[in-house]
C-alpha cells in the first residue's frame, strides 16, 4: 500500500495500560480523544503459597511487546499510519514491587503484587518499633497507614529473604521500582543506559515518599532500612522521560524513537481520564480491586474515616501537584475471576451477570470477599472471606448475585467515608473500568448508593488518562488539557430504582457480615508452607 493511501488523522498517542490481570496497548486520536485500536493480553498470577501473589516481570514485559505489536498491526489494517504515534503514556498497577539487576537487565525475583499478604509478619515487626504500635504513625508524611499493601514492606521482605537481591544491593547492581519504573527502564535502552525513574503518583504509594516535599524521605528509608541508591528518580506525571526503543521486531520499527512522556499509577490515570480536575470531583474504577478517588485540589486532606491521602497528579515539571482522598478495596473484579477459576461456577466472567440476573436477588446471602484482609475503611489484615446467610434454597445464582452486591457494598462504605471527610456528599458517581460493562452491577450500585451512577461510553479512562498526560507533555504538545478544549464525553446513566429503606436494610446486613469476617487469621497459626 502506498503511503499516500493511508488515512491521515493527525497526531496519535499510544498508551501502555499494565493492570493486575491484563496488559493493554491503546492508541488514541490526540485531537478527538477517540480510541482507534487496542490489544489486550491476560497476565498470569502465581500463588506459590497461601496469601502470596506474584507475577513474572519478563512475562509482563513480553505482554507489553505483544500488545504494542498487535495494536500496530490492527492500525495498519485500518490504513492508519502508525508513524503518527507521537508520544506514549504508561499507566500501571500500583505498589507491585520489582527488583532487577542493572548490569544484566534480569529481574532478581518475581514481582510481588500489591494484593500479596506475605509481609504480615514484616508489618508486625515494624509496628513493634513504632510508639503505641500506631499504624497511622507516618500518615501525615506519606498519606498511608502501615500495611502489607504498600511497596516499602514488600521491598523490606525481599531484602530480608532473597540472597540474590541482598548481594546485588551490596554490589551496587540492584534497582527497585514499581511496574512503571521497570517498563520505562527496559523500554528506554534497559541495561544499555536505561532511564530509572517513576512519577509522583507511583512514588506516593511506596511509603518511602514525602507527599509534601515530593522527595524520597531519608528518615522513612532509614526506618524501613532501604538503601536510597536503589530508588528511581521521581519525575512529574507529564514530561519526556526518554525515547522508546521497544519494538525492533515491528516491521516498520515505527515506535523506535517515540517519546515516553506520560506516567501515572492506574487510579490517578483514571481520575485524569475522567477529567476530574476540579476539587470535589470523584471517580470509582472497577478493576481487580475497586478504587474511589476524590480530587482535593492543591491541598492534602487527611481522613478521619480510613481513607488514604495520595497524589492525584502533577501534569508537568513546573505544574502544581494535586492530591486526592482514596478508598481502596482489594477485591472487586477478582471475586468474579475467583468464581470462574477457583469455584468453576462460570466459564467466562460475563456469565456472572447472566447467573445473577436470573434470580435478581441474593436471597439473604452475603459475600465478604476479604481474600487479602480488608482494605478501606477498616485496614484489617486479619479478616478473611466469608459467605453467610446460606440456606438449603441458596444456589450458585444467589452466590453470583451476592458477589456483585459485595462490590457495591464495599463502594458504599468508601463513599460514606469520603462524604464524611469532605463534608459535601457526592450527588452522582462517575465510574469506569472493566466491570462497568456489567449493566446489572451498575444498576445495583446506583440502588445501593441511592445516587445516579454515570458511565462514560468509552470506559478505557485509565489508558486515556496516561495518553492525555503523554500528549500534553512539554516538547510533545499535541493534547490540550485546557478545560475549554476537553471533548465532552457521552455517558450512560443508572438511576436508583429501589426505595432507600430497602437499600439501608441490605447495607446494614452487609455490615453485620463484615464484622463476622474480622479477626479470623492470626500470625501465630502454624505454617503449612
Amino acid at each position: 500500500m502506498a503511503a499516500s493511501d493511508r488515512m491521515v488523522l493527525g497526531p496519535l498517542v499510544g498508551s501502555i495500560d499494565q493492570g493486575t490481570s491484563s496488559t493493554r496497548f491503546l492508541v488514541f486520536n490526540a485531537k478527538t480523544a477517540e480510541l482507534l485500536s487496542h490489544h489486550q493480553v491476560e497476565i498470569q498470577q502465581k500463588f506459590p503459597k497461601e496469601g502470596w501473589v506474584e507475577q513474572d516481570p519478563k512475562e509482563i514485559l513480553k505482554s507489553v511487546h505483544e500488545c504494542v505489536e498487535k495494536t500496530c498491526e490492527k492500525l495498519q489494517q485500518l490504513n492508519i499510519d502508525i508513524t503518527n504515534i507521537k508520544a506514549i503514556g504508561v499507566s500501571n498497577q500500583r505498589e507491585t514491587t520489582v527488583v532487577w539487576d542493572k548490569t544484566t537487565g534480569e529481574p532478581l525475583y518475581n514481582a510481588i503484587v500489591w494484593l500479596d499478604l506475605r509481609t504480615r509478619s514484616t508489618v508486625e515487626r515494624l509496628l513493634e518499633r513504632i510508639p503505641g504500635k500506631n499504624k497511622a504513625f507516618f500518615k501525615f508524611r506519606t498519606g498511608l497507614p502501615l500495611s502489607t499493601y504498600f511497596s516499602a514492606v514488600k521491598l523490606r521482605w525481599l531484602l530480608d529473604n532473597v540472597e540474590e537481591i541482598r548481594q546485588a544491593v551490596d554490589d551496587g547492581r540492584a534497582m527497585f521500582g514499581t511496574i512503571d519504573s521497570w517498563l520505562i527502564w527496559v523500554c528506554i535502552c534497559g541495561k544499555n543506559g536505561g532511564v530509572h525513574c517513576t512519577d509522583v503518583t507511583n512514588a506516593s504509594r511506596t511509603m518511602l515518599f514525602n507527599i509534601h516535599s515530593l522527595e524520597w524521605d531519608p528518615e522513612l528509608c532509614q526506618f524501613f532500612d532501604i538503601p536510597m541508591e536503589i530508588l528511581p528518580k521521581v519525575r512529574s506525571s507529564s514530561e519526556i522521560y526518554g525515547l522508546m526503543k521497544i519494538c525492533p521486531s515491528l516491521k516498520s520499527g515505527a515506535l523506535t524513537g517515540v517519546p515516553i512522556s506520560g506516567c501515572l499509577g492506574d487510579q490517578s490515570a483514571a481520575l485524569v481520564g475522567q477529567m476530574c480536575f476540579q476539587d470535589g470531583q470523584a471517580k470509582n474504577t472497577y478493576g481487580t480491586g475497586c478504587f474511589l478517588l476524590c480530587n482535593t485540589g492543591q491541598k492534602s486532606v487527611f481522613s478521619e474515616h480510613g481513607l488514604l491521602t495520595t497524589i492525584a497528579y502533577k501534569l508537568g515539571r513546573d505544574k502544581p501537584v494535586f492530591y486526592a482522598l482514596e478508598g481502596s478495596v482489594a477485591i472487586a473484579g477478582a471475586v468474579v475471576r475467583w468464581l470462574r477459576d477457583n469455584l468453576g461456577i462460570v466459564k467466562t466472567s460475563q456469565e456472572v451477570e447472566k447467573l445473577a440476573a436470573e434470580v435478581g436477588t441474593s436471597y439473604g446471602c452475603y459475600f465478604v470477599p476479604a481474600f487479602s484482609g480488608l482494605y478501606a475503611p477498616y485496614w484489617e489484615p486479619s479478616a478473611r472471606g466469608i459467605i453467610c446467610g446460606l440456606t438449603q434454597f441458596t444456589n450458585k445464582n444467589h452466590i453470583a448475585f451476592a458477589a456483585l452486591e459485595a462490590v457495591c457494598f464495599q463502594t458504599r462504605e468508601i463513599l460514606d467515608a469520603i462524604n464524611k471527610d469532605c463534608g459535601v456528599p457526592l450527588n452522582q458517581l462517575q465510574v469506569d473500568g472493566g466491570m462497568t460493562n456489567n449493566k446489572l452491577l451498575m444498576q445495583l450500585q446506583s440502588d445501593i448508593l441511592c445516587i445516579p451512577v454515570v458511565k462514560p461510553s468509552m470506559p478505557e479512562t485509565t489508558a486515556l488518562g496516561a495518553a492525555m498526560a503523554a500528549g500534553a507533555a512539554e516538547g510533545v504538545g499535541i493534547w490540550s488539557l485546557n478545560p475549554g478544549d476537553l471533548t465532552a464525553v457521552t455517558c450512560e446513566r443508572f438511576e436508583p430504582q429501589i426505595n432507600p429503606e430497602e437499600s439501608e436494610f441490605r447495607y446494614a446486613r452487609w455490615k453485620k457480615a463484615v464484622m463476622k469476617s474480622m479477626g479470623w487469621e492470626t500470625s501465630e497459626a502454624p505454617s503449612n508452607g
